[in-house]
């Protein structure tokens, strides 16, 4: 079993100042969805949603920006691009937003040794 400070977020500071989650360094990827864009976005991932147990999420921007709002508790609020990755927490709600033109992909990593 993982120890609970290998699945605990980190924080770090983007470029602008804003605090942002980072991965586990032990959180490996296992499966990606599509790329969408602005109008590919499905509708589900613009309203509230979470991954399930022990599921992480990485949302990589290629091109243009994405809102993305963390809904939990501390409600947090990102402007996503190709420098600045989104982290979603497992079991945390969270929605994303179009931000004009965008192209953009979400990976699904897991912890080893997490169930």
């Amino acid at each position: 079993m993982a120890s609970e400070d290998a699945v605990r977020p980190r924080r770090a500071v983007d470029g602008l100042g804003h605090s942002v989650k980072s991965l586990p360094p032990n959180a490996e990827a296992y499966r990606r969805t599509p790329e969408f864009t602005a109008s590919t976005i499905p509708p589900g991932l613009m309203r509230q949603h979470r991954t399930k147990r022990g599921v992480w999420g990485r949302i990589r921007v290629l091109e243009g920006s994405l809102l993305y709002r963390v809904l939990s508790t501390e409600r947090e609020e990102h402007v996503l691009s190709p420098a600045i990755a989104g982290v979603v927490e497992p079991e945390v709600p969270h929605e994303i937003e179009p931000i004009g033109p965008v192209r953009f992909y979400v990976e699904f990593l897991r912890v080893d040794g997490a169930s």
